[in-house]
C-alpha cells in the first residue's frame, strides 16, 4: 500500500474530524495497543489465579487444614505482597 502524498493528507484532514496516518504510524500505534492489551490481560489473570488461591485457602482452614492452607498461600510468595 502506498502513503498518502501531503496534498492528499492536507485535502483529508482539512475535511473535518478525519485523521490521516500513514500504514506505518498506524503499525506502530497497533503494536503499542495490543502490548497494553496483553499486559492488562496477563495481570489481570495473575489476580483472578491469586483470588482463587485465596478461596482454596479459606476452604483450607475452613476444613481444619491450615498448614495446607498457608500452603496454597505461598505457592508463589511474590504475590502475598
Amino acid at each position: 500500500m502506498s502513503e498518502l502524498s501531503n496534498f492528499q493528507k492536507q485535502f483529508l484532514a482539512s475535511s473535518g474530524t478525519v485523521q490521516v496516518f500513514t500504514q506505518k504510524e498506524f503499525d506502530e500505534a497497533l503494536v503499542l495497543a495490543k502490548a497494553e492489551i496483553m499486559t492488562v490481560a496477563i495481570e489481570t489473570t495473575k489476580q483472578a489465579i491469586y483470588i482463587e488461591r485465596e478461596a482454596c485457602a479459606e476452604l483450607a482452614k475452613e476444613a481444619g487444614n491450615d498448614d495446607l492452607a498457608e500452603k496454597i498461600l505461598n505457592r508463589i510468595p511474590v504475590q502475598r505482597q
